[in-house]
């Protein structure tokens, strides 16, 4: 690198990385190995002039150069080189005598005569160039050292020896030489700080660490010139060695195992360390360590008088009567020192209160509620003392008891005003109890003479005026009827002052809690009185209430007092304060004025009366006030009572004409028999008239006679026919769209008409083959078809049931056996399992 063109008058250069060194004539040389990696490797060349004060930077780059193509192995050409001298490195003793010159190596050529030099040191003195410090001879190529050197400043050399002709061709490579300083023991250890400061509880157990001590040298690591020893040199004050020291790490710990900062509150150490492993040889400093003792509660505190006498006033409240303090020898403003008192004997009523006064530790005695001279003249405490901080005993010691003290406190006798015996009295009073009425006895006493007499009694202005005392015997009655429910009362109470006077013109105060318990003042009553009751006759709910409180409310009891309609009422209990009210059967329509009286639980009876409007209604919105007299037995009829009864008799009439009709077509005859049964097939329904069907498709029937057979006749009518035995007669008659059954007798020529009918039996045996073949035949149309508008069969449930028919219309007599209905077929039982689980 061309130096001179950056800065001619360069006095000092130097590389910004240490693994390259540059010389004066700007060569540059590695001082170790170095790899480069892909990227390039960059340094700053620091070129500086001192006297100028200018400075400059060269910026070098270094890329890997690239390897030339070798030949194969096989091809490969050895070259014979020359075996090169590398001297091992040369050692300087630092800090040495001389003389100097001092001779520390040559370097010799064969084939050059002229020898230089170029060195770079490394060390903390780096930025000092040892200019003048290394030169060689050139033409013996001697390194000589012109003076001494520190190793702390410089640690090492390295020298770059140049051989070259008198031509000045260079035909060796430069040789790298390097100079150690070997170091000497002429550092002194030192402490790293100038007061090492600790702390330790007091009474901690040997072994327990306080502290570490530490020391450096700035000689040659690793070696006797570092290797340090610590030891106590001193203790202050000087008596038993409470620390140990440990020589190789410096660390303080616990000797004594009775540290007591009560009597040494801190110790002093005079240490010294020393290099050569502590030798006597080695050098040496020395080091001050300060340890405090930390307090602990380990001492009691004690009072310092065990007995205290003190003065005051009967009826003084909240005034300090005395100061106690007390002896701790741990230290002041800690917890541990702290006094907390307490009056443990002698204040059962909470008379007295001690504290602690912060800033000077006392207790201070104060009387919080009035003494009373008349019931003791004197007060004895005892007051115990403790700590904040728990208390903790120390080693080979003894338990300490509490410490206590005793105070008497003497109490000074005033003249008082009377005094009520209690100062609140409880009077219980039941409500409306009568004016005038005694209801209790409040006096006072004199605390002097112990005796009320002289004491008048009066109640301040602008209280409760409910209650007065006497002004004499101070007796208490109540002055109006007692209502716990006005504005004046608080749930039911009322508290009174009362003053006492005696012949001094003192006075005391006292306080009546007047208590007054619910009576029974109200009736009850029904709420509600006036009902409308339709022709369902529903029941009526009645409620009453009661304005007193339990037990003088509910459960109510309800009667009808009187006994007409007691007769036709009745009362049923819904709950303890409703009844139900309904009539015990038929009545007329129309208004009752019922009485129905309610007794409450207090026995006390209230009247009422209750108005059931019953109307021939649906619902109470339709009876509209019209209502029927029973005195006059007049009955109002309302709008759908009035249009049933004419839709009624348009029926009637219908079913009249309906009935002439049919009895002018045609009759049926039948004699009257015995076996006359009184369940009867009748028409359940009418259905529309079908068409005429003139089939002549007709199945022929045997032809009838007297004795029996059976037969059809067509014509304009239809009739048919069964005879039954001697001339019973069945007929079917249709026409006008209606079907009609009748009987007759013969008898004497004349039909006469019969009031009984054929049993379900014999109608069924007669009709059931020919109705089939009615079916039949009506099912088909004119071209024998099926038709659709007919009755089909739906299913076959199969033959011989022993249930037998199951209509409406079956025989009474024969319904009666209920056998079959163990022996159910299949598809009923089914039928039957599914109704039970229902």
């Amino acid at each position: 690198v061309d130096l001179k063109e950056c800065l001619q008058s360069a006095e000092f250069v130097s590389s910004s990385d240490g693994n390259l060194k540059i010389l004066e004539d700007g060569s540059v040389y590695t001082t170790s190995a170095i790899s480069l990696s892909a990227e390039k490797k960059t340094f700053t060349i620091l070129l500086k002039d001192i006297q100028e004060d200018v400075q400059k930077k060269i910026h070098v780059s270094l890329v890997e150069e690239e390897k030339k193509k070798t030949r194969h192995a096989r091809d490969t050409v050895l070259k014979r080189t020359k075996r090169r001298w590398g001297p091992i490195p040369s050692v300087m003793i630092e800090n040495s005598l001389g003389p100097f010159p001092l001779q520390i190596q040559q370097v010799q050529s064969d084939t050059a005569q002229n020898y230089t030099i170029y060195y770079s040191a490394s060390g903390p003195g780096i930025d000092q160039d040892p200019k003048g410090l290394f030169y060689i001879e050139r033409e013996t190529g001697n390194i000589f050292a012109t003076r001494a050197v520190d190793r702390e400043q410089y640690p090492s050399f390295q020298i770059i020896c140049f051989a070259t002709t008198p031509d000045g061709y260079s035909p060796e490579v430069p040789l790298v030489h390097t100079i150690r300083i070997e170091d000497d023991n002429d550092n002194a250890p030192y402490f790293t700080q100038d007061l090492f400061e600790f702390s330790v509880p007091e009474n901690s157990k040997p072994g327990v660490i306080v502290g570490k001590m530490t020391a450096e040298d700035r000689d040659e690591p690793y070696t006797l010139h570092t290797t340090l020893k610590y030891r106590i040199v001193s203790q202050n004050p000087p008596v038993t060695p409470a620390f140990s020291l440990h020589g190789d790490t410096g660390v303080i710990a616990v000797l004594l195992p009775q540290l007591d900062r009560e009597l040494v509150p801190s110790y002093t150490l005079l240490v010294e360390v020393r290099d050569m492993a502590g030798q006597p040889f080695g050098l040496c400093t020395t080091g001050t360590a300060v340890i405090r003792i930390e307090d602990t509660n380990d001492n009691a505190p004690s009072f310092k008088q065990i007995q205290y006498e003190t003065r005051v006033e009967e009826n003084r409240v909240n005034v300090e009567i005395l100061r106690v303090s007390v002896v701790d020898l741990d230290e002041p403003g800690l917890p541990g020192s702290g006094a907390v008192y307490e009056i443990i004997r002698g204040n059962d009523d909470r008379s007295f209160e001690i504290t602690t006064d912060k800033n000077t530790n006392e207790g201070v005695l104060c009387v919080v509620k009035g003494l009373d001279y008349e019931s003791a003249k004197q007060r004895i405490l005892v007051i115990a003392v403790n700590n904040e901080a728990p208390y903790m005993l120390a080693p080979h010691s003894q338990q300490l008891s509490q410490s206590t003290c005793s105070v008497t406190v003497h109490v000074m006798d005033l003249d008082e005003g009377p005094v009520f015996k209690p100062c609140l009295l409880r009077l219980d009073v039941k409500e409306c109890e009568e004016i005038g009425t005694s209801i209790g006895r409040y006096i006072a006493e004199d605390p002097e003479t112990g005796n009320s007499e002289g004491i008048c009694y009066r109640i301040p202005p602008g209280q409760c005026n409910w209650i007065s005392i006497d002004e004499k015997s101070g007796e208490v009655r109540t002055v109006k009827v007692l209502d716990r429910d006005v504005a004046e009362m608080r749930q039911g109470q009322c508290n009174i002052t009362v003053l006492a006077i005696d012949r001094n013109g003192k006075t005391g105060t006292g306080t009546i809690q007047v208590f007054i318990h619910p009576g029974n003042k109200n009736y009850p009553r029904i709420t509600k009185t006036e009902y409308i009751m339709c022709r369902d006759r529903k029941p009526i709910c009645l409620t009453a209430q009661d304005g007193d409180e339990a037990p003088y409310s509910t459960p109510f009891v309800y009667r009808i007092t009187d006994r007409s309609f007691a007769s036709s009422w009745k009362i049923t209990r819904h709950n303890d304060n409703s009844v139900y009210l309904s009539p015990k059967g038929d009545i007329p329509f129309g208004i009752y004025n019922i009485p129905v009286s309610v007794t409450d639980n207090g026995g006390k009876i209230g009247e009422n009366h209750i108005t059931v409007n019953y109307c021939d209604c649906v619902t109470p919105t339709e009876c509209n006030g019209q209502t029927r007299d029973l005195r006059d037995g007049n009955v109002t009829l309302g709008i759908w009572a009035i249009l049933a009864m004419i839709l009624g008799s348009l029926l009637l009439l219908l079913i009249l004409i309906t009935i002439c009709g049919c009895c002018g077509s045609g009759v049926m005859h039948r004699h009257v028999t015995d076996d006359c049964a009184n369940h009867n097939l009748i028409i359940s329904n009418t259905e529309a008239p079908g068409e005429e069907v003139m089939d002549h498709n007709i199945i022929p029937l045997q032809n009838t006679n007297d004795q029996g057979g059976y037969g059809i006749k067509t014509g304009d009518q239809q009739t048919f026919e069964m005879v039954k035995g001697r001339g019973h007669t069945l007929e079917s008659v249709k026409g006008g769209g209606h079907q009609t059954l009748g009987s007759v007798k013969e008898g004497g020529g004349q039909p006469v008409m019969d009031t009984c009918r054929y049993s379900y039996s014999e109608w069924h045996n007669f009709t059931h083959p020919r109705l089939g073949e009615k079916v039949h035949l009506c099912r088909q149309d004119e071209e024998q078809k099926h038709s659709e508008d007919y009755l089909l069969s739906y299913n076959y449930e199969g033959k011989g049931s022993l249930a037998g028919s199951v209509g409406c219309c079956s025989d009474q007599h024969e319904e009666e056996a209920l056998d079959f209905l163990d022996q159910l077929e299949p598809k009923f039982r089914t039928l039957a399992e599914t109704c039970v689980k229902r």
